[in-house]
């Protein structure tokens, strides 16, 4: 071996004496590191949110230096096609402007919440998930699962979020212009609590930004990696995946790589 690599002997037993340089050390270490960063979040961070997990355990070390060892390692986010199906607006319902307007920053909880619909195939056919998040920290405050797109499914979602946070006057509720959503008994409620309606302008899905990134992290990060023999595995593993991971744990480069729960009590406390 030596001699095909152009060694002598004595050179290569004085390389095995010497010992392991620090910057190798340091860099084996690292990479330990953001292997358990990368598999605790069910490999759904990137460079960014695992330089950020890094920092705060009180590594040293810049974003590129991170990305780059990733990149060298083949450690990377899961990601996949999207698929989005289109609501259902051509209805006799009337709409709402679009007062959102796609302010999405929002100061404090209970200001602006936001509802939407997707779906999820499973062996025994669609199934439904409707949501209401609560922008000032992307909480999921209320939610539903069923097998048909419904007006009570989306009211199931709301009735929770009104449960859970029991809003004062002064609500903005946004959502698409679904019929779901523009529906009588579904406004009527709404008003009933002072709640403000906002709705999204014809087929603008960047409207309602926030929610379809909700929906667009869920899928890429778990449903498009499982195949769901029945729509109850898909309803347990999708609850599991928002109440313990996405709720709890999975950090927002939006709430400065917060988890929602985090962020909420980070702010009470302040």
């Amino acid at each position: 071996m030596c001699r095909a690599r152009t060694v002598s002997p004595a050179g290569y037993y004085a390389w095995r004496s010497r010992p392991e340089r620090h910057r190798a050390v340091s860099a084996r270490t690292l990479l330990s590191a953001i292997r358990v960063i990368h598999r605790e979040s069910r490999e759904t961070y990137g460079s960014p949110s695992i330089w950020d997990a890094l920092s705060k355990q009180g590594h040293g070390v810049g974003e590129h230096h991170v990305a780059r060892l990733m990149r060298q390692h083949g450690i990377r986010a899961k990601t996949v096609k999207k698929w989005r199906a289109t609501p259902q607006s051509h209805h006799r319902f009337p709409v709402a402007a679009n007062t959102c307007n796609r302010q999405f920053m929002v100061e404090s909880p209970n200001r602006v919440w936001a509802g939407d619909i997707t779906y999820v195939w499973t062996t025994e056919g669609w199934l439904s998930l409707a949501v209401v998040l609560d922008l000032y920290s992307r909480i999921v405050i209320g939610g539903a699962l069923g097998h048909r797109l419904t007006v009570d499914l989306a009211e199931r979602a709301r009735t929770m979020a009104l449960a859970n946070r029991k809003p004062t006057v002064g609500l903005l509720h946004h959502s698409d212009r679904g019929s779901q959503y523009a529906a009588t008994r579904y406004q009527r409620l709404l008003g009933e609590h002072g709640i403000t309606t906002s709705m999204s302008r014809t087929g603008n899905c960047w409207d309602n930004a926030c929610v379809e990134s909700f929906f667009g992290t869920l899928k890429r990060e778990l449903v498009y990696h499982r195949h769901y023999a029945t729509r109850e595995d898909a309803t347990q593993d999708i609850f599991e995946s928002i109440e313990v991971f996405y709720y709890r744990r999975r950090r927002h480069s939006t709430l400065g790589y917060h988890s929602p729960a985090g962020y909420e009590a980070r702010t009470a406390v302040a």
